[in-house]
């Protein structure tokens, strides 16, 4: 494998993004992996290896370089930590539009490198970013072939750009992993994500008995077979469609 962390410029500065790809049999299909709201660390950067093992050239950007943080540490369960309340003030810096000129960034970078396959890409964002592995199916339609929300947040608003609006506005698959118990996604907006995307290339999927974050292994609240799961799942979409 091959891993580096490079500066790749943007319409507001640069962003350091971590990427990794098998070291032969290229060019590899492109996977922008969007960080959740605790932002980059070594646990986001394995999950990206474990992506890049199975063929693809992974980008894992920091989406708050914006703010001059890349690494924020361990955040505290408490709702009034310090930590907590700056991690809630980066996720409201950044927002769709800033997020897609960025990919549009990544994209521009992936283009001149001999490893990557920029007309063959997925994307795949976690919590904060769910939303943002979706919209980038739409603004970049003619490339992004499959998109993947995990447990995602406002996944159904009453923007245009709304999540639960996308699979009308793409060709490509869309997959929405959900924990049965999240604040951030309840009952009743899992029902009007499915609802919306019914008889459109898309699966909404509820994993029974898990909460919010459980895919990653260093959380409280992981669950392996639930976090397997999600990779079965996650891998089978992009090979059925980065092909």
């Amino acid at each position: 494998m091959i891993d580096q962390q490079i500066e790749i410029p943007t319409k507001d500065g640069s962003t350091t993004t971590f990427i990794t790809h098998p070291e032969r049999g290229g060019p590899f299909p492109v996977i922008i992996f969007y960080m959740d709201a605790p932002a980059i660390r070594e646990e986001l950067r394995d999950m990206a290896r474990r992506l890049a093992t199975s063929g693809y050239y992974v980008m894992l950007p920091n989406l708050y370089y914006r703010s001059g943080v890349m690494e924020i540490g361990p955040v505290p369960p408490d709702p009034n930590a310090p930590e907590r309340k700056r991690m809630y003030e980066l996720m409201g810096s950044i927002n769709i539009p800033l997020i897609m000129d960025d990919t549009r960034a990544l994209l521009g970078y992936a283009e001149g490198q001999a490893a990557a396959n920029t007309k063959l890409v997925g994307t795949v964002g976690y919590c904060m970013s769910g939303r943002y592995a979706v919209n980038a199916a739409t603004h970049f339609a003619d490339r992004v072939k499959a998109a993947a929300s995990i447990y995602g947040t406002h996944l159904v608003t009453d923007q245009a750009d709304s999540p639960h609006l996308a699979a009308s506005k793409t060709k490509a698959e869309l997959y929405f992993a959900c924990a049965e118990t999240d604040i951030y996604a309840p009952a009743e907006i899992i029902d009007k994500l499915t609802e919306s995307v019914k008889g459109a290339k898309a699966e909404v999927e509820i994993y029974p008995g898990t909460h919010h974050g459980f895919a990653f292994p260093k959380r409280p609240v992981y669950h392996r077979d639930a976090a397997e799961r999600h990779w079965e799942r996650l891998l089978a979409l992009y090979r059925r469609n980065l092909v």
